[in-house]
């Protein structure tokens, strides 16, 4: 189905100025849609002003629809809809003429001229379906009151608010609850929602007769200056969006001024109860809190021991034994970085480059000679428990390579090269250590080395990331690492 920017560019004259008034009047059409019970059809006039495309279509959320079909990118000729070109050529809200039969269901048709800065744009067609029509409540007249305001409003071009841009998965709806009051922000009218979470906030009467800002700034627990704002906001003298949280409660308003023919007649407020996702909100926050809060500790915890190890290996005197501390260290090391990354991030992902370049670096102090290190290509964003022991086999793996490939004054480089590769289900990260050091011996089999380094890289390659690994002879010279692991698809 093309979007409407597709349809107004290609069938209209509109500009891009235009193009984004239409775009925040259908942000906020759902509301009108929903007051009127009615579906909504945005109609714009072709380029040569012989046809109207459709634009953009809503159905209501509080009744039946009038169209089964979709009707976003029809065009119909000028004329065939009398009630589109009155509205269109006159500027007014066209109400006239007997009601419509849509496979046996009767529709009233009404048009709403879209005006923006003194031009009309467009004109939306409302229909609504009278097969259910009953004698409406409280509710609904105030409903339909309020709708006729808006549509007034519409074609006066003072609604959508400009710079109001409303995110409806995240605003009020008018059946979450609705408030209507008069200029003076008296309630004139709450449904029962509404009415039900003000008493949620500790409201103990109603709330119709009473000044909505003074009676919503008492139920606040602030006092002073900030009653004095909230009692105005919450009053509906301007667009705004609100939470206040009282009682047991946590509430969000939004404040719709009604100015339908110019000076403010009184306000709707839309209402919601959002005590249990405030509630889950604060208890991911304290959750992800905490979960930071243990790999911060993990990681003091595992530098004091990596402090310990280096205290103990400055007081041995063997060699072997020294080097051997000093290769835990390094390994502790590795840990402490990714748990270090996790205690900075809101889940349990890290950027691997960051880290690989860390374990570059940390590695490339035992380098007996000028040794550079280096890193090409991108790991990407890998799972915790892929990053702590990827990370402990890229630094045995440097530390074989610096170790092993290089002596003492020799110059060379390093370089680790990461590639991803494979699809969505299957994705696959493939990584290359190699070194232009001395090479491999010639009989050298890395899957039975006895070499601790090496069994540590084998048992966290294939036992715990179920990947595969090798070294073999690089093609010129020195030694290359291969590494074939298993990761999530997305990067």
């Amino acid at each position: 189905m093309p979007s409407m920017n597709d349809l107004v560019r290609q069938h209209t004259a509109l500009g891009d100025s235009d193009l984004e008034w239409l775009h925040l009047l259908v942000s906020e059409w759902q509301l009108l849609s929903d007051l009127s019970f009615a579906d909504l059809v945005l109609w714009v006039p072709t380029r040569d002003g012989t046809r109207y495309v459709s634009v953009a279509q809503m159905r209501p959320n509080t009744g039946p629809t009038s169209y089964q079909d979709d009707m976003v990118g029809h065009l119909v000729p000028r004329g065939r809809r009398p009630l589109l070109d009155a509205a269109l050529d006159e500027g007014r809200i066209v109400r006239e003429g007997d009601p419509e039969w849509r496979e046996e269901v009767p529709v009233r048709v009404e048009s709403i001229p879209v005006r923006r800065e003194g031009r009309v744009l467009g004109v939306i067609a409302r229909n609504t379906n009278l097969l259910t029509v009953r004698t409406p409540s409280r509710l609904e007249l105030t409903y339909l009151q309020s709708a006729s305001d808006l549509a007034q409003m519409i074609a006066a071009g003072s609604f959508p608010f400009p710079g109001q841009q409303v995110d409806m998965d995240a605003s009020p709806r008018v059946g979450d609850g609705l408030l209507r009051l008069d200029a003076d922000g008296i309630v004139q009218y709450a449904s029962p929602n509404a009415l039900s979470a003000y008493h949620r906030l500790g409201l103990a009467a109603d709330l119709v007769g009473h000044h909505l800002g003074r009676a919503t700034a008492e139920l606040a627990p602030s006092r002073g200056p900030v009653d004095e704002a909230l009692a105005k906001v919450a009053s509906g003298w301007a667009p705004r969006e609100f939470e206040i949280e009282g009682g047991d409660g946590v509430i969000q308003l939004r404040a719709i001024p009604l100015k339908p023919k110019g000076p403010r007649i009184g306000s709707l407020v839309l209402l919601r109860d959002v005590t249990e996702l405030r509630r889950r909100e604060r208890e991911l926050i304290t959750k992800d809190a905490t979960i930071r809060e243990i790999h911060h500790r993990v990681k003091n915890n595992l530098q004091t021991v990596a402090a310990l190890l280096r205290l103990q290996a400055r007081r041995i005197d063997s060699a072997t034994g020294r080097e051997a501390l000093e290769e835990a260290v390094r390994r502790v090391g590795s840990i402490a970085i990714v748990h270090e990354t996790l205690s900075q991030n809101l889940d349990e992902r890290v950027e691997f480059d960051e880290i690989a370049d860390r374990v570059l670096a940390m590695v490339a102090e035992i380098s007996p000679g000028k040794v550079t290190g280096r890193r090409t290509g991108r790991f990407g964003i890998l799972d915790a428990e892929v990053a702590t022991p990827l990370s402990m086999v890229l630094t045995e793996i440097l530390q074989n390579a610096l170790e092993h490939g290089f002596r003492e004054g020799d110059t060379g480089t390093v370089e680790v090269s990461a590639v991803r590769g494979g699809t969505t289900k299957d994705a696959r990260l493939l990584i290359t250590v190699q070194d232009d050091g001395v090479g491999l011996p010639e009989d050298f089999d890395p899957h039975r080395s006895g070499n601790l380094g090496l069994q540590i890289v084998r048992t966290l390659v294939e036992g715990e990331l179920g990947g595969t690994f090798d070294m073999v002879r690089a093609p010129e010279r020195g030694t290359r690492v291969l590494l074939d692991v298993p990761v999530r698809g997305d990067k």
